[in-house]
C-alpha cells in the first residue's frame, strides 16, 4: 500500500481524501486570479469563448425544455454571443430562459468537477464534449467565427481524448470545469447592468429581461444569480470530494 504524501507544515501524512479538494480549490483559485488581471481575459481567451458558448446554449436548452424553439446562436470574436429562440413561454418562462444562460456554465462546470473524480470517465467525457460541439455547429451555429472556433475546439477535445492519459484528461476536464464555474466573475458587470454590447449592438441584459418579466430590479436578479452560482459551485465541490471518498 502506498503511503499518503507527507505535509512538512504539520509533520503528518496528508489523507488521500483531502488531496482532491486541495487540487480543485487550487485550479479554481488560479482561474479566479487570472481573470482579475488586466489582461486575464485575453490569457484565457479560448476558455472564455467556451464559457460564452455554454451561456448561449443555456438559453437555448432552457427554451427547448419550456416548449419554445431554439433558432440559432452566434459567437463573436470579442467574446460576446447571442442566442435566438422563438415561442410564447409566458413571463416566468422568459425569465427562466434568461436565467438559464447565466446559470448554465456553473451547472455544467460543477457537473464536470463531479465526473472528473472517476479517471476512467475522463477521456470518454472529452470525446463526448468534442462530439457535442460538432452537433452544436451543425444544428445552431450561424456565424463563420463561431463555426470555426467550435470546430477547432471539438478537434482539440477529440485529440485530447485519444492522446492524453487519464491524469492529463482529468487536468483538462478540471480546467474547463473551473472556467465554467467561475465564468460569472467575468460577467459581473453584465449581470448588474441593464444592457450590453453584443456584436456591436446594444441588447437588454439577461437580468434586465428577468426584471421586465418579474418586476423586481435587474440588480436584484444579478445578486440572485451570483448567489446561486456560488451555491452551485460549492455543491459541485462537495459532491466531487464526496465521490472520491466513496
Amino acid at each position: 500500500m502506498t503511503a499518503p504524501p507527507f505535509d512538512p507544515a504539520t509533520s503528518r501524512r496528508v489523507p488521500e481524501t483531502r488531496q482532491p479538494l486541495r487540487s480543485l480549490l487550487g485550479v479554481l483559485l488560479l482561474i479566479a486570479i487570472i481573470w482579475q488581471l488586466p489582461h486575464g481575459r485575453t490569457l484565457l481567451y479560448p476558455l472564455s469563448l467556451l464559457a460564452t458558448c455554454a451561456h448561449e446554449l443555456g438559453h437555448g436548452v432552457t427554451a427547448l425544455l419550456l416548449g419554445a424553439h431554439f433558432e440559432s446562436f452566434v459567437l463573436h470574436a470579442d467574446g460576446s454571443g447571442l442566442a435566438l429562440w422563438r415561442g410564447t413561454p409566458g413571463r416566468l418562462g422568459s425569465a427562466l430562459i434568461a436565467a438559464g444562460g447565466l446559470l448554465a456554465p456553473s451547472i455544467a462546470g460543477s457537473l464536470l468537477l463531479v465526473l472528473s473524480r472517476w479517471p476512467r470517465l475522463a477521456r470518454m467525457l472529452l470525446g463526448l464534449i468534442g462530439g457535442s460541439l460538432v452537433l452544436v455547429v451543425a444544428m445552431w451555429t450561424r456565424n463563420l467565427f463561431g463555426i470555426a472556433f467550435l470546430l477547432c475546439a471539438a478537434l482539440f477535445f477529440v485529440l485530447a481524448a485519444v492522446w492524453l492519459n487519464e491524469r492529463g484528461a482529468i487536468f483538462v476536464l478540471r480546467l474547463i470545469a473551473a472556467v465554467l464555474c467561475l465564468s460569472w466573475l467575468q460577467d459581473v458587470d453584465y449581470m448588474f447592468s441593464a444592457s450590453a454590447s453584443i456584436g456591436g449592438l446594444r441588447h437588454a441584459s439577461d437580468t434586465a429581461i428577468m426584471a421586465q418579466a418579474l418586476w423586481l430590479p435587474y440588480w436584484f436578479w444579478g445578486g440572485v444569480v451570483a448567489t446561486l452560482s456560488l451555491a452551485i459551485l460549492a455543491l459541485g465541490l462537495w459532491f466531487a470530494v464526496r465521490a472520491q471518498r466513496c
